[in-house]
């Protein structure tokens, strides 16, 4: 079976460092052989969570907008690549308007007991996150990976790889990082090639 791996950038700016990166994670991805596709949540349309708790009740997220459909294309695909720079020591707000819409499933996994992952989905899934910074200071990622644990444990997804690059103040953007690019298209592969073994066990 083929592996599926969704690239999602969350950065507001098109073709930036994080797009770039993400780009070459794809890239690689598809050297080997996977079926790649990316979405550019500032292309879509879709507000943070109202925290109105219906999804309580429903299982259902009650906003008409991009955001549940996405949730759809993450839920089938085995692998997810999330990327986002670092805003303020964080996320962007894209990115984590987006993983608070995620509430629903919350819902239908704690809540309501409709949504269950097994532990061979989980080891069949993977998630992988991607990220640049400016500053150099080793901390500058760290309060970013909650969120996107959150992301991936409430999407079953086994959250496997850090792709990040820092200091592009000093390097004046990924595409002059000695090995980032590079990195992450290996990475891309590596991951497609392993997730194809699981997928695809031999005798």
């Amino acid at each position: 079976m083929t592996v599926t791996v969704l690239g999602i950038s969350g950065s507001p700016r098109r073709h930036g460092n994080t797009e770039t990166l993400l780009d070459s994670f794809l890239d690689g991805a598809r050297a080997a052989g996977a079926i790649v596709e990316k979405v550019v949540l500032n292309d879509l349309n879709y507000s943070p969570c109202r925290g109105c708790n219906a999804c309580h009740k429903t299982g259902k997220c009650i906003v008409n907008d991009d955001a549940p459909g996405l949730f759809d294309r993450i839920l089938a695909a085995d692998c997810v690549a999330v990327a986002s720079p670092i805003y303020s020591m964080g996320i962007t707000a894209q990115l984590k308007g987006f993983i608070d819409r995620a509430q629903y499933l919350w819902a239908r996994k704690f809540i309501l007991k409709t949504l269950e992952f097994s532990e061979d989905h989980i080891k069949q899934h993977k998630g992988v996150f991607i990220s640049t910074a400016g500053q150099n200071q080793a901390h500058v990622f760290d309060s970013a990976f909650p969120a996107i644990t959150a992301l991936f444990h409430g999407t079953g997804f086994d959250y496997s790889e850090n792709i990040v690059a820092n200091n592009m103040d000093m390097y004046n953007g990924i595409k002059n990082h000695p090995t980032a690019l590079k990195e992450a298209y290996e990475k891309g592969v590596k991951v497609v090639r392993d997730m194809e073994k699981l997928k695809n066990p031999g005798p």
